[in-house]
């Protein structure tokens, strides 16, 4: 049962609305990822500023509890966002929620440089109150800018589209990098002092952390709130899908109206063909009818994400204590703070640059070739290869710093060519209009929950640089992606088809091969299933 509004959009050529939706989507994306990634360039710094004991003989250090909560805060609000705001998209509209997530990322990043007193404990507490509710805005984001760009956008093209979306995280980790970068650079240019362990009789231990350094590191997040101010303008101007205004609010008059627009066509209401398309399709996320149609999906979509975010975000979270073991950086003892940020960000930097973003758009342009389901598989299978070897060698790569960077660099690349923007991409597919945006909220918070796996159990191996808690933790990883390659098996092929034609609602045999026929289902193995 074709309606007319939505095969205009399935069939439409790539136009001017499609990179505008991308830009304005994407640039949410790209403000995502700084705001979590950026924390990385700053969090020793914070360390040195705030518990540094002169008894120690070493620059100051955040306790490892104290490090984990500044760097896993915002995952836990994110995974809370992702849920809530999940629900709200499929219950109030995509549109209405969507510019809510974009004023609490604005807020709560320049909120995240204040500070409600100047000891420790209150410096780190407002820290990580605010990065919670920023967390919390930007889980909102995952679903809707997925669920908006795949109801957009043609079946050609969709997941190419989705997928570009998705890269402007890897835009927003370099940026990260950048940002710090620019900026310790600018501040050493002014406030330059020996290295911790430079001069001990003139106080090098003392002087080595600037106090203009505390000026730094909230600059640096609280710039994460420009490029969500300039977005806000743009994301209320978009008009509502036309999926969600047809098959959810029945209103099949303004989904050709809008769309007609956006496309400059007309396009026929049909009314009653939107009538019986949304009665046919009543059931709800806890509805037999709905695990029986893609319950498989759901679990396929919830584990691969989970799994892949444990190895994910443990890579991005805990490079800054391996960087010194690649030679990108120099030990803390010898440089100064503001040194400290600088060469961390700048290794950041170069390892998102040469390693982390082009893996995100070889997935862009190859993702309608290949098929979400290969590219998952073999980035799932490359990165448990690449993380065995420097697990299993570890401590030979030690002494051979440009193949251990190479080896590292590759296990980003096959992470965002493979399954970091696949499992984005699938559960704004595979899934009904009408429960879309909470089934990816769903997939995307169990990859926050394997995230937060990453922040608060991997990291803890790696905040000493301990060779040998390293070697254990990138053999945990390697056995975590292994595992994500055998559930990719759960998920199916979504290239080249309607979402419609996808998720069974236009009464055909969904990818999950259940055929609706006169009210009734009946289980059906498709071709389709393992294409």
């Amino acid at each position: 049962m074709a309606i007319a509004v939505l095969n205009a959009l399935d069939t439409a050529k790539t136009q001017w609305y499609h990179m505008t939706a991308i830009v304005i989507a994407g640039m949410g994306f790209f403000t995502d990822a700084y705001d979590l990634f950026v924390i990385s360039t700053v969090s020793k710094l914070l360390g040195r500023l705030y518990y540094y004991d002169p008894s120690s003989g070493k620059p100051g250090k955040l306790p490892v509890p104290v490090n984990n909560m500044v760097t896993g805060v915002a995952l836990v609000g994110t995974l809370s966002g992702q849920l809530f705001f999940g629900y709200l998209g499929d219950k109030l509209g995509r549109k209405k929620v969507y510019g809510i997530t974009l004023i609490m990322m604005v807020v709560c990043a320049i909120c995240s440089g204040l500070s409600f007193g100047s000891t420790a404990g209150s410096v780190m507490t407002t820290l990580c109150f605010f990065r919670f509710w920023l967390g919390f805005g930007i889980g909102g984001d995952y679903p809707l800018s997925a669920t908006i760009m795949s109801e957009y956008a043609n079946k050609k093209t969709r997941g190419a589209f989705i997928a570009a979306v998705f890269a402007m995280q890897g835009v927003g980790i370099i940026f990260a990098g950048l940002v710090s970068m620019t900026l310790s650079a600018i501040f050493l240019h002014y406030f330059d002092t020996p290295g911790f362990n430079k001069n001990p009789a003139e106080f090098s231990d003392v002087f080595s952390t600037q106090p203009q350094a505390d000026y730094l590191w909230r600059i640096v997040l609280m710039i994460g709130a420009l490029p969500a101010i300039v977005t806000f303008y743009w994301r209320m101007k978009m008009p509502e899908t036309a999926r969600y205004t047809a098959l959810i609010e029945g209103n099949a008059k303004q989904a050709a109206s809008d769309m007609g627009q956006v496309l400059e066509i007309e396009i026929q209401s049909e009314q009653d063909k939107v009538a019986q398309f949304k009665a046919a399709n009543e059931y709800t996320l806890f509805s037999g009818e709905f695990v029986r149609r893609h319950g498989k999906h759901l679990i396929g979509t919830t584990t691969t994400w989970f799994l892949l975010d444990i190895a994910f975000y443990s890579q991005n979270l805990t490079q800054k204590d391996i960087f010194p073991l690649m030679g990108l950086t120099d030990k803390p003892q010898n440089i100064n703070a503001l040194m400290e940020v600088f060469q961390t960000s700048k290794a950041m930097f170069i390892v998102a640059m040469f390693g982390t973003f082009p893996g995100y758009w070889f997935t862009v342009f190859l993702i309608e070739r290949l098929g979400r389901f290969k590219i998952q598989l073999v980035g799932f299978f490359m990165m448990s290869l690449f993380m065995f070897i420097i697990g299993i060698k570890y401590l030979e790569l030690r002494t051979h710093k440009f193949m251990f960077a190479f080896l590292y660099g590759l296990t980003f690349f096959f992470a965002n060519f493979g399954p970091n923007s696949t499992t984005f991409v699938l559960p704004a597919e595979l899934f009904p209009t009408r429960v879309r945006s909470t089934c990816h909220a769903i997939s995307a918070a169990c990859g926050k929950a394997g995230a937060m796996v990453g922040a608060f159990g991997v990291q803890t191996y790696t905040l000493d640089s301990d060779p040998h808690k390293i070697k254990k933790a990138m053999l945990f990883l390697a056995f975590t992606n292994l595992l994500g390659f055998f559930f990719t098996f759960l998920v199916t092929e979504t290239k080249g088809r309607s979402l419609e034609e996808i998720s069974g609602e236009d009464g055909g045999s969904g990818s999950n091969g259940v055929h609706v026929s006169g009210g009734l289902n009946e289980t059906q193995m498709t071709t389709n299933d393992r294409s």
